[in-house]
């Protein structure tokens, strides 16, 4: 064990003995971030915990929370003929009765990327090249960079705060929110700043997730509800303010549709330029199309944090992640892909 392992073992124990030393009652804490999922559960974070602390996942995986219909729509325009490019994970998620992946394998014009450059090189051999653009606002910046360069774009991506506003009125009581590092280098402290509940923003280490998690359990002990920039090396106060002139020179807040969640007012990113927005260029190709839901998935529910992915009929059964039911078991930031990894 090298002397970084111990020191962090070290910072591990003693933000533990904090947090035990704090008398808070019984508090359930979200994670809405796929990252710090992996953490919680690799590290067995949740086991060390005290028994009264409950932690849960909610809706940190943009993947995840694409409805339905959006992975049916793109589906149904690469069948169409017209190529599209998106980011891996997203290959597998299944639609109603397809995925991009097989579009591809029965010789589709699909491309797995890693990045906008790849996209603007697959262009000069395919102009009418459509991007399926997922993600928080942590990856939207690039997709806004491919609409600046004229690709034309299908949109479904997702803005994290009204999403938290939307859990805080919904089904599971939420004490406090451990809220995402990447997402909060974009959008900064201040959004965050008008929900009246605890939150702290955390870091990707095991010891940046202590350190977030005693945050949260000090302000629920001194009966405070703000926001605590736990991860100020990654994270200032205004955030990236030019990522921030991109987006909302590309993009404007529309009503969206989450997975699990339905419809949350101004939480999607809608393209401004109709000529570069694939919903409206394809829009006969996506009158044509029809979504199923599938009703023994309950991707929805891990997504809300009312059930963990084992309470899940299908889960590490029907459903593993070499063959994915629901997108929680595709995605690398998924709840029920993380839990089937370490459990």
């Amino acid at each position: 064990m090298n002397e970084d392992m111990i020191n962090e073992n070290k910072l591990i124990e003693y933000y533990l003995q904090k947090i035990k030393s704090l008398n808070i009652g019984n508090r359930t804490i979200m994670e809405i971030c796929g990252g710090h999922t992996n953490i919680i559960l690799k590290y067995g974070i949740r086991d060390i915990l005290p028994k009264n602390l409950k932690l849960i996942s909610g809706p940190g995986c943009p993947v995840c929370v694409s409805a339905q219909s959006d992975i049916d729509n793109i589906i149904g325009i690469a069948r169409s003929g017209v190529p599209v490019a998106t980011y891996g994970d997203v290959m597998r998620v299944p639609g109603t009765d397809s995925s991009l992946e097989s579009v591809k394998a029965e010789k589709g014009n699909v491309f797995e990327v890693y990045s906008a450059s790849e996209v603007l090189a697959i262009r000069e051999k395919h102009p009418n090249i459509v991007f399926f653009g997922v993600g928080f606002e942590t990856t939207a910046p690039m997709t806004a960079y491919l609409l600046q360069k004229g690709v034309c774009v299908y949109s479904c991506h997702k803005l994290v705060p009204p999403a938290m506003e939307a859990l805080l009125e919904g089904e599971v009581h939420i004490d406090g929110f451990l809220n995402p590092g990447h997402v909060s280098t974009i959008i900064g402290v201040r959004p965050y700043r008008r929900f009246k509940v605890a939150q702290a923003i955390a870091g990707f280490s095991a010891e940046r997730v202590m350190r977030s998690i005693f945050a949260l359990c000090k302000m629920l002990s001194e009966g405070k509800q703000t926001v605590v920039n736990a991860y100020p090396e990654g994270v200032r106060e205004e955030g990236n303010p030019k990522a921030q002139r991109v987006l909302k020179d590309v993009f404007y807040a529309a009503d969206s549709e989450w997975r699990g969640l339905g419809i949350i007012p101004d939480s999607g990113l809608n393209i401004r330029n109709k000529e570069l927005d694939a919903k409206k260029m394809y829009s006969k190709v996506i009158m044509t199309v029809k979504t199923v839901q599938n009703s023994a998935c309950r991707c929805g529910e891990v997504l809300k944090g009312i059930i963990n992915p084992d309470e899940c009929s299908l889960f590490g059964r029907a459903c593993t992640p070499e063959n994915p039911i629901g997108p929680c078991m595709v995605s690398k930031e998924g709840s029920c892909a993380i839990s089937y990894a370490y459990k």
